[in-house]
């Protein structure tokens, strides 16, 4: 059972602080300069199409081809943006401070879309998912963060997932393809890009809950050593291993990525490396160095950028403490050092895009099970996580990258890419 849950703020903003007598249901007429501050705000936005209003209906921008409303529903929220920027606007969001009526993606990615064609532009929808911090991954630091994302329950997503608990980017080599089948399509099509054999010793970094590595034994006739740090992800897929019959093919182990033995014909990492922070690279890179056997193979899938630049604030503080989608360039810091060459790199943003549609509209469809587990400030919270996730890959503020590569003298390298398609 999962227990009930509710996303706690960190403690009081400046702006709470500066403006502690507007309590936040205050309803009466806005001020002067309050309009003028939602005025200039809306220009500098890039005037979207999009109404910005107050509390008392006072509103900037225009209703004609406007694709939506963002309402402020009191003084205090209309501070907070002011003062805090994206995080006080996801924030008043999901609290129900902040209401938005139209279809949030669409809003989302017409926000982004005005980004682009401004310069010095500053405020919270441009910057949604976009800009961050740094932070080193310790050990510890890794495993506070995976709990704080995976570990809130199975059944959590479960609601909302395919059927193999694929938390990842599925392959859509045909449109209408379900969520189950491009999940299983993009398991194939990474098999396929490590030339997977029977019998092949594979280790996967960063297992989830485990779907690649039962698809690899079932399908493929490999044997995989799996690792993760979430206790929920490893209980989930020893479970379902040895209930299916193949768990002397799957071995799987709680343990951070770095603590990886023995020698493999493939080393694989899907959805692992936005996880592991920029300072540790280098050390990934020694592991797979450490790991991969003369004429291995190797695939990492990441969702990534075009230019460098961290991940949101409010993401990283509510929903994914840590992450950090690395550029290709930064993907050879991982590579360069050992000397592996890259044979093959693929770009699926868009298919993220379509995984995304079909998680969100999930995850609404189980609104009223996942308020039973935690409550309706979480909903708007990943509503708007998911919601601005397909924008940002639509409008290609994040990318995903599959990036496969080997020992730089192994000659036992594809001649065409035929075994792909």
């Amino acid at each position: 059972m999962v227990t009930k849950h509710r996303v706690v703020s960190d403690g009081e903003t400046a702006a709470q602080q500066h403006y502690g007598n507007f309590h936040s249901t205050t309803r009466s007429s806005s001020l002067r300069h309050e309009q003028f501050g939602l005025e200039t705000f809306h220009a500098r936005l890039g005037r979207p199409n999009i109404v910005f209003k107050l509390w008392d209906g006072f509103t900037a921008g225009s209703y004609e081809n406007s694709i939506g409303t963002v309402t402020f529903k009191n003084r205090l929220v209309l501070y907070q943006l002011l003062f805090s920027g994206e995080i006080a606007f996801c924030d008043g969001y999901s609290e129900g401070a902040i209401d938005i009526e139209g279809n949030l993606v669409d809003i989302l990615v017409d926000a982004n879309v005005n980004r682009h064609s401004r310069e010095a532009v500053t405020g919270p929808f441009q910057k949604l998912f976009l800009t961050g911090f740094l932070r080193s991954k310790t050990l510890r630091d890794a495993k506070k963060n995976i709990h704080h994302h995976y570990d809130i329950g199975n059944e959590f997503y479960q609601l909302w997932l395919d059927d193999e608990m694929q938390y990842t980017c599925g392959y859509f080599p045909e449109i209408g393809l379900t969520l189950e089948g491009a999940q299983l399509a993009k398991m194939d099509h990474v098999c396929r890009k490590l030339q997977l054999q029977p019998g092949d010793k594979v280790v996967e970094a960063g297992c989830g809950w485990g779907g690649l590595s039962r698809h690899m034994v079932k399908y493929y006739g490999a044997h995989v050593t799996a690792y993760n740090i979430s206790q929920e992800q490893i209980r989930y897929g020893s479970d379902r291993a040895r209930a299916e019959g193949y768990s002397d093919q799957i071995r799987y182990v709680e343990d951070d990525y770095r603590n990886i033995d023995g020698t493999f014909d493939v080393f694989v990492s899907v959805g692992m490396l936005e996880h592991v922070g920029k300072e540790q690279y280098q050390t990934l890179g020694n592991v797979v160095e450490a790991s991969l056997t003369e004429e291995g193979r190797a695939l990492i899938h990441t969702i990534g950028r075009n230019v460098s630049r961290p991940m949101s604030p409010w993401i990283d503080r509510r929903i994914f403490p840590g992450a950090y989608p690395p550029t290709l360039r930064e993907i050879m810091e991982i590579l360069e050092p050992n000397r592996f060459s890259v044979l093959d790199v693929e770009n699926l943003r868009l298919h993220y895009a379509r995984t995304l549609e079909h998680w969100l509209q999930r995850f609404e469809s189980s609104n009223l099970e996942v308020v039973e587990m935690f409550d309706e400030r979480f909903i708007r919270a990943w509503r708007l996580y998911l919601s601005g996730s397909i924008a940002a890959f639509l409008t290609g503020g994040l990318q995903l990258f599959q990036v496969v590569f080997s020992r730089e003298r192994n000659n036992e390298i594809p001649w065409s890419r035929e075994h792909l398609y």
